[in-house]
């Protein structure tokens, strides 16, 4: 199984910027906590940051057929990016939405998520841990597609005895 996290604009400055609001954790320090996260549950994980639309949106796409699991935090694009969306729509796998921030206590702008309605869950405010809650629902959504398909393949297979 393999979890696809992607970090979208001003994340590569964690650890630097507005650490009132973001904290002093660097975002290598978070890809490392999520790590040792995965390898303790079997999974593999593979970290995407950019500043640019496009390129996450290229990243999306190609994580069709590669990944189980994405988990994104799209940071400004949150609230803006309708491709985004739509790619997340498009390639139907589980997404969770992650911020560092609790968006919904800050300016009005960044209350509302374009991206949300196409996730599986959305997780904000508690700092980098949020990273973490995110990757314990993935993998739990994850093994919920997966026993999911074994139901239906095994009752696929019972149908077939019965012919």
């Amino acid at each position: 199984m393999k979890v696809v996290v992607i970090q979208g604009p001003n994340l590569n400055m964690l650890g630097h910027r507005e650490q009132n609001i973001y904290g002093p954790m660097k975002l290598e320090d978070i890809h490392k906590q999520m790590e040792g996260f995965a390898k303790q549950n079997g999974l593999e994980i593979e970290f995407f940051q950019s500043n640019l639309e496009g390129e996450i949106i290229d990243r999306l796409q190609e994580c069709m057929g590669e990944a189980s699991g994405i988990i994104i935090n799209p940071a400004a694009y949150t609230h803006t990016s309708i491709a985004i969306r739509d790619a997340i729509a498009a390639i139907q796998i589980p997404t969770i939405e992650v911020h560092i921030s609790n968006i919904h206590a800050r300016e009005e702008f960044r209350k509302k998520s374009l991206i949300a309605p196409v996730c599986a869950g959305q997780i904000s405010g508690f700092g980098p841990f949020s990273y973490h809650m995110a990757m314990v629902g993935i993998v739990q959504i994850i093994n919920e597609v997966k026993a999911m398909k074994e139901a239906q393949q095994a009752q696929l297979a019972q149908q077939n005895l019965k012919k």
